[in-house]
Protein backbone atom coordinates (compact mmCIF):
# COMPACT_ATOMS: atom_id res chain seq x y z
CA UNK A 1 0.00 0.00 0.00
CA UNK A 2 1.41 3.36 -0.75
CA UNK A 3 2.29 5.75 2.62
CA UNK A 4 -0.75 8.09 2.52
CA UNK A 5 -0.91 11.53 5.03
CA UNK A 6 -3.49 14.21 5.89
CA UNK A 7 -6.28 11.88 4.73
CA UNK A 8 -6.41 13.09 0.96
CA UNK A 9 -4.73 12.88 -2.47
CA UNK A 10 -4.08 16.77 -3.18
CA UNK A 11 -5.37 17.55 -6.90
CA UNK A 12 -3.19 20.38 -8.66
CA UNK A 13 -5.73 22.98 -7.44
CA UNK A 14 -5.07 21.76 -3.91
CA UNK A 15 -1.61 22.17 -4.53
CA UNK A 16 -1.98 25.75 -5.49
CA UNK A 17 -4.07 27.07 -2.46
CA UNK A 18 -1.44 25.25 -0.22
CA UNK A 19 1.48 27.78 -0.10
CA UNK A 20 4.13 28.12 1.77
CA UNK A 21 4.90 24.27 2.63
CA UNK A 22 8.16 22.62 1.35
CA UNK A 23 6.40 22.29 -2.37
CA UNK A 24 4.98 25.11 -3.85
CA UNK A 25 2.83 25.42 -6.85
CA UNK A 26 3.31 28.32 -9.65
CA UNK A 27 1.17 29.14 -12.60
CA UNK A 28 1.96 27.80 -15.72
CA UNK A 29 1.98 30.89 -17.29
CA UNK A 30 5.16 32.18 -18.81
CA UNK A 31 5.56 34.94 -16.52
CA UNK A 32 5.04 32.92 -13.41
CA UNK A 33 7.19 30.35 -15.01
CA UNK A 34 10.23 32.45 -15.70
CA UNK A 35 9.90 34.63 -12.43
CA UNK A 36 9.90 31.27 -9.96
CA UNK A 37 12.14 31.58 -6.95
CA UNK A 38 12.66 28.41 -4.53
CA UNK A 39 14.18 28.70 -1.33
CA UNK A 40 16.96 25.88 -0.67
CA UNK A 41 14.69 24.39 1.10
CA UNK A 42 11.78 23.94 -1.06
CA UNK A 43 14.03 21.42 -3.46
CA UNK A 44 11.05 21.50 -6.54
CA UNK A 45 8.09 23.13 -6.75
CA UNK A 46 4.66 20.96 -7.65
CA UNK A 47 4.39 22.61 -11.13
CA UNK A 48 8.51 21.80 -11.93
CA UNK A 49 7.81 18.14 -10.85
CA UNK A 50 4.86 17.74 -13.30
CA UNK A 51 6.60 18.78 -16.23
CA UNK A 52 9.92 17.15 -14.86
CA UNK A 53 7.74 13.83 -15.44
CA UNK A 54 6.58 14.40 -18.27
CA UNK A 55 10.19 14.84 -19.98
CA UNK A 56 10.80 12.03 -18.23
CA UNK A 57 7.82 10.37 -20.57
CA UNK A 58 8.81 11.95 -23.61
CA UNK A 59 12.47 10.52 -23.01
CA UNK A 60 11.03 7.08 -21.98
CA UNK A 61 8.79 6.76 -25.23
CA UNK A 62 11.85 7.71 -27.96
CA UNK A 63 14.31 5.26 -26.25
CA UNK A 64 11.55 2.42 -26.38
CA UNK A 65 10.64 3.40 -30.27
CA UNK A 66 14.46 2.68 -30.74
CA UNK A 67 14.75 -0.19 -29.40
CA UNK A 68 11.61 -1.86 -30.06
CA UNK A 69 12.41 -1.21 -34.07
CA UNK A 70 15.67 -2.69 -33.26
CA UNK A 71 14.77 -5.86 -31.12
CA UNK A 72 12.15 -6.36 -34.64
CA UNK A 73 14.95 -6.76 -36.79
CA UNK A 74 17.34 -8.50 -33.86
CA UNK A 75 14.73 -11.34 -33.41
CA UNK A 76 14.09 -11.88 -37.19
CA UNK A 77 17.97 -12.17 -37.09
CA UNK A 78 17.86 -15.02 -34.54
CA UNK A 79 15.03 -16.76 -35.62
CA UNK A 80 15.89 -16.61 -39.13
CA UNK A 81 12.00 -15.53 -39.93
CA UNK A 82 9.63 -12.95 -40.24
CA UNK A 83 9.01 -11.62 -37.08
CA UNK A 84 6.37 -8.16 -36.32
CA UNK A 85 6.05 -5.94 -33.38
CA UNK A 86 2.73 -4.25 -33.02
CA UNK A 87 4.35 -0.97 -31.31
CA UNK A 88 4.23 1.41 -34.00
CA UNK A 89 0.94 2.50 -35.72
CA UNK A 90 0.18 2.04 -39.58
CA UNK A 91 0.56 6.11 -39.66
CA UNK A 92 4.52 6.34 -39.29
CA UNK A 93 6.27 5.52 -41.83
CA UNK A 94 9.28 3.45 -42.08
CA UNK A 95 11.32 3.92 -44.90
CA UNK A 96 15.14 2.15 -44.29
CA UNK A 97 18.59 2.59 -45.89
CA UNK A 98 20.60 -0.52 -45.96
CA UNK A 99 24.48 -1.01 -46.55
CA UNK A 100 26.69 -3.78 -46.07
CA UNK A 101 27.22 -2.63 -42.54
CA UNK A 102 24.29 -0.49 -41.66
CA UNK A 103 20.80 0.18 -41.45
CA UNK A 104 19.43 3.89 -41.43
CA UNK A 105 16.05 3.89 -40.52
CA UNK A 106 13.41 6.90 -40.84
CA UNK A 107 9.92 7.03 -38.99
CA UNK A 108 8.07 9.83 -40.36
CA UNK A 109 5.25 10.24 -38.35
CA UNK A 110 3.97 13.82 -40.41
CA UNK A 111 1.43 16.19 -38.84
CA UNK A 112 0.17 13.64 -36.46
CA UNK A 113 0.28 10.34 -35.47
CA UNK A 114 -1.48 8.43 -32.34
CA UNK A 115 0.54 5.71 -30.58
CA UNK A 116 -1.23 3.03 -29.25
CA UNK A 117 -0.67 4.03 -25.90
CA UNK A 118 -2.57 7.16 -27.00
CA UNK A 119 0.69 9.76 -27.13
CA UNK A 120 0.69 11.79 -30.24
CA UNK A 121 3.84 12.66 -32.01
CA UNK A 122 4.78 14.31 -35.38
CA UNK A 123 7.85 14.54 -37.29
CA UNK A 124 10.60 12.36 -37.48
CA UNK A 125 12.83 10.12 -35.77
CA UNK A 126 16.30 9.05 -37.40
CA UNK A 127 18.00 5.42 -36.24
CA UNK A 128 20.96 4.15 -37.03
CA UNK A 129 22.63 0.82 -36.07
CA UNK A 130 25.13 -1.60 -37.65
CA UNK A 131 23.77 -4.84 -38.72
CA UNK A 132 25.77 -7.30 -36.86
CA UNK A 133 22.55 -7.90 -35.49
CA UNK A 134 24.08 -11.10 -33.61
CA UNK A 135 26.42 -9.16 -32.04
CA UNK A 136 26.86 -9.28 -27.77
CA UNK A 137 26.21 -5.65 -28.21
CA UNK A 138 25.14 -2.80 -30.89
CA UNK A 139 24.80 1.32 -30.80
CA UNK A 140 21.95 2.73 -31.61
CA UNK A 141 22.21 6.75 -32.94
CA UNK A 142 18.85 8.35 -32.50
CA UNK A 143 17.98 12.15 -33.58
CA UNK A 144 15.26 13.99 -34.10
CA UNK A 145 13.84 16.12 -36.55
CA UNK A 146 10.85 18.48 -36.67
CA UNK A 147 9.37 16.33 -33.52
CA UNK A 148 6.72 17.20 -31.33
CA UNK A 149 5.70 14.61 -28.78
CA UNK A 150 1.91 15.86 -27.93
CA UNK A 151 2.23 19.62 -28.95
CA UNK A 152 5.55 19.64 -26.99
CA UNK A 153 9.09 20.10 -29.39
CA UNK A 154 11.50 18.38 -28.66
CA UNK A 155 15.31 18.89 -30.24
CA UNK A 156 18.25 16.68 -29.55
CA UNK A 157 19.74 13.29 -29.86
CA UNK A 158 20.89 9.86 -28.02
CA UNK A 159 23.58 6.71 -27.89
CA UNK A 160 21.76 3.69 -27.18
CA UNK A 161 24.45 1.09 -26.22
CA UNK A 162 22.25 -2.34 -26.91
CA UNK A 163 22.92 -5.51 -25.26
CA UNK A 164 21.71 -8.62 -26.55
CA UNK A 165 21.59 -10.32 -22.75
CA UNK A 166 22.72 -9.30 -19.26
CA UNK A 167 23.54 -10.35 -16.21
CA UNK A 168 20.04 -11.34 -15.60
CA UNK A 169 19.72 -12.49 -19.44
CA UNK A 170 17.50 -9.73 -20.58
CA UNK A 171 18.09 -7.73 -23.24
CA UNK A 172 18.92 -3.67 -21.96
CA UNK A 173 19.52 -0.58 -23.39
CA UNK A 174 21.55 2.08 -21.92
CA UNK A 175 21.06 6.10 -23.20
CA UNK A 176 23.35 8.86 -23.08
CA UNK A 177 21.03 11.44 -24.44
CA UNK A 178 19.96 15.20 -24.04
CA UNK A 179 17.34 16.82 -25.11
CA UNK A 180 15.74 20.09 -25.17
CA UNK A 181 11.77 20.52 -24.67
CA UNK A 182 9.44 23.11 -25.66
CA UNK A 183 5.48 23.54 -24.72
CA UNK A 184 3.55 25.74 -26.99
CA UNK A 185 3.59 28.66 -24.89
CA UNK A 186 7.02 28.82 -25.20
CA UNK A 187 9.11 27.71 -21.89
CA UNK A 188 11.86 25.58 -22.30
CA UNK A 189 13.06 22.22 -20.46
CA UNK A 190 16.19 20.25 -20.90
CA UNK A 191 17.68 17.03 -19.63
CA UNK A 192 20.89 15.02 -19.73
CA UNK A 193 22.23 12.22 -18.94
CA UNK A 194 22.65 8.32 -18.86
CA UNK A 195 19.17 6.00 -18.30
CA UNK A 196 19.48 2.38 -18.54
CA UNK A 197 16.44 0.35 -19.68
CA UNK A 198 16.08 -3.76 -18.80
CA UNK A 199 13.44 -4.98 -20.94
CA UNK A 200 12.21 -7.40 -18.15
CA UNK A 201 8.60 -8.78 -19.48
CA UNK A 202 7.33 -8.98 -23.21
CA UNK A 203 10.39 -9.53 -25.11
CA UNK A 204 9.61 -11.38 -28.31
CA UNK A 205 5.92 -11.79 -28.24
CA UNK A 206 5.20 -8.92 -31.00
CA UNK A 207 2.24 -7.31 -28.54
CA UNK A 208 3.31 -3.97 -26.82
CA UNK A 209 0.70 -4.04 -24.51
CA UNK A 210 2.87 -6.81 -22.02
CA UNK A 211 6.15 -4.98 -22.25
CA UNK A 212 7.62 -4.18 -18.67
CA UNK A 213 11.05 -2.08 -18.12
CA UNK A 214 13.28 -1.69 -15.31
CA UNK A 215 15.33 2.03 -15.53
CA UNK A 216 18.08 3.00 -13.62
CA UNK A 217 20.05 6.14 -14.06
CA UNK A 218 21.26 9.70 -13.38
CA UNK A 219 20.16 12.90 -14.88
CA UNK A 220 20.47 16.90 -14.58
CA UNK A 221 17.32 18.13 -15.32
CA UNK A 222 16.86 22.62 -15.92
CA UNK A 223 13.07 23.50 -15.25
CA UNK A 224 11.35 25.67 -17.49
CA UNK A 225 12.22 28.02 -14.43
CA UNK A 226 15.50 27.57 -14.95
CA UNK A 227 16.26 25.73 -11.97
CA UNK A 228 19.18 22.64 -11.73
CA UNK A 229 17.93 19.50 -10.12
CA UNK A 230 20.03 15.99 -10.35
CA UNK A 231 17.81 13.07 -10.15
CA UNK A 232 19.00 10.09 -9.30
CA UNK A 233 17.08 6.77 -9.64
CA UNK A 234 17.31 4.59 -6.01
CA UNK A 235 14.87 2.11 -6.72
CA UNK A 236 14.79 0.91 -9.81
CA UNK A 237 11.79 2.84 -11.77
CA UNK A 238 8.84 -0.13 -13.19
CA UNK A 239 7.00 1.18 -16.62
CA UNK A 240 4.76 -1.14 -17.75
CA UNK A 241 4.03 0.14 -21.39
CA UNK A 242 0.34 -0.74 -20.75
CA UNK A 243 0.08 1.78 -18.13
CA UNK A 244 0.96 5.80 -18.59
CA UNK A 245 2.53 6.07 -15.06
CA UNK A 246 5.57 4.55 -13.52
CA UNK A 247 4.03 2.10 -10.96
CA UNK A 248 6.87 1.67 -8.96
CA UNK A 249 10.46 2.88 -7.90
CA UNK A 250 11.86 5.48 -5.79
CA UNK A 251 13.80 9.14 -7.68
CA UNK A 252 15.88 11.44 -5.85
CA UNK A 253 15.82 14.83 -6.68
CA UNK A 254 18.59 16.94 -5.35
CA UNK A 255 19.12 20.83 -5.72
CA UNK A 256 21.19 23.39 -3.91
CA UNK A 257 22.07 20.43 -1.72
CA UNK A 258 18.76 19.20 -0.26
CA UNK A 259 17.11 16.27 -1.47
CA UNK A 260 13.36 14.60 -1.71
CA UNK A 261 12.72 11.46 -2.73
CA UNK A 262 9.87 10.48 -5.22
CA UNK A 263 8.09 6.92 -4.50
CA UNK A 264 5.82 5.95 -7.65
CA UNK A 265 4.12 3.22 -5.12
CA UNK A 266 3.61 -0.27 -5.29
CA UNK A 267 2.62 -1.05 -8.40
CA UNK A 268 -0.49 -0.10 -8.97
CA UNK A 269 -1.51 2.06 -12.17
CA UNK A 270 -1.96 5.71 -10.95
CA UNK A 271 -0.73 9.59 -11.16
CA UNK A 272 0.04 9.15 -7.14
CA UNK A 273 3.49 9.17 -5.62
CA UNK A 274 4.78 9.85 -2.04
CA UNK A 275 7.81 12.66 -1.61
CA UNK A 276 9.91 12.66 1.66
CA UNK A 277 11.26 15.88 2.45
CA UNK A 278 14.24 16.81 3.77
CA UNK A 279 13.23 16.63 7.42
CA UNK A 280 11.48 13.19 6.89
CA UNK A 281 7.71 14.68 6.23
CA UNK A 282 5.88 13.41 3.52
CA UNK A 283 3.30 14.41 1.36
CA UNK A 284 1.12 12.31 -1.40
CA UNK A 285 1.02 14.14 -4.76
CA UNK A 286 -0.38 14.22 -7.98
CA UNK A 287 1.77 13.41 -11.24
CA UNK A 288 0.11 14.38 -14.76
CA UNK A 289 1.90 12.78 -17.78
CA UNK A 290 -0.01 14.74 -20.43
CA UNK A 291 -3.13 12.83 -20.54
CA UNK A 292 -5.33 11.12 -17.60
Amino acid sequence: MKKKTKAMILNPFALFVMGGLFLTFTSCSDESANTEDLSSTEVISATELKYSDETEMISEEVSTIAEDLYAADEIASMSKGNYHSDYLPECATVTAVITDTTKDVTLDFGEGCELHNGNTLSGIIHISYALDLEAASNTIELTLENFTFNDVAVEGASSIVRVRSNENGNPQGTANASFTATWPNGDVASFTGTRTREWIEGFGTGFWGDNVFLITGKRTYVSRAGNEFIKEITTPLRREMSCRFIVSGVLDITRLGNTVSLDFGDGSCDAIGTLTYPDGTQEEIFLRRFKN
